[in-house]
């Protein structure tokens, strides 16, 4: 056996090998994150593609589900959970029927309805 110490050339060529093989592995780490982003990524394109369209009005119903609270425009960030997609002249009727209009999003004046 060789019982001198190693050369500094040895331990520079051993700090290399190793320097390489630990970017190896960050690399081949980075790439299954590259990967892994690129699947979600592709999965909430696909459920944003999959979603139905925003109805164009809404209805809210209050707690016990059965009476009509307020008829919304579609997009309108007062809807509560309770509301469910209608056609232009449910609309309509409903305000007709006495069911308030959503007093941010005036769905009202929208459909040209007038007390």
């Amino acid at each position: 056996m060789n019982d001198e110490p190693p050369s500094r050339l040895d331990l520079l060529r051993f700090a290399r090998r190793v320097v390489i093989q630990q970017a190896k592995s960050a690399v081949a780490q980075i790439d299954r994150w590259i990967a892994l982003e690129e699947r979600r990524e592709a999965e909430r394109r696909r459920g944003l593609e999959a979603r139905p369209p925003t109805p164009e009005w809404l209805l809210e119903r209050g707690l016990s589900g059965r009476d009509a609270v307020y008829v919304h425009v579609g997009d309108c960030w007062n809807a509560g959970k309770r509301s469910k997609g209608m056609e232009r002249d449910e609309a309509r009727r409903a305000l007709a029927d006495g069911v308030k209009p959503c007093p941010q999003c005036r769905p009202d004046s929208m459909l040209g309805f007038f007390d």
